[in-house]
């Protein structure tokens, strides 16, 4: 069964960095659009940062100037770097790859950013 694996999570304090990894957990071909999505308390689960397969960024408007989204196509990874982290970035943090029309989702890695 394939599967995604999240790494990177932890407390920071505000203007601190992390970064967040995710891999599938064995080899697989024609992996579309990856990113991550985040899940703040009480609230619904909303994207962060998307990429496309020829690397083209998508940002939520919050975290633009901050966050920075990188894959490697050939391991099939999606990196998330974190920087001047703030209070309201905390949260669970989902990898998600799309892979011939399935979503696939990481189980995801718990951000807290402390003030």
């Amino acid at each position: 069964q394939v599967q995604l694996v999240e790494s990177g999570g932890g407390l920071v304090q505000a203007g601190g960095s992390l970064r967040l990894s995710c891999a599938f957990s064995r080899g697989i071909f024609g992996v579309a659009g990856m990113g991550w999505y985040r899940q703040a308390p009480g609230k619904q689960r909303d994207l962060v940062a998307g990429i496309s397969t020829s690397d083209t960024p998508t940002y939520a408007e919050s975290v633009k100037g901050r966050f920075t989204i990188s894959r490697d196509n050939a391991e099939k990874m999606v990196d998330l770097q974190m920087n001047s982290l703030k209070p309201e970035d905390t949260g669970v943090y989902y990898c998600y790859a799309d892979h011939y029309g399935t979503r696939y989702w990481g189980k995801g890695t718990l951000v807290t950013v402390s003030s």
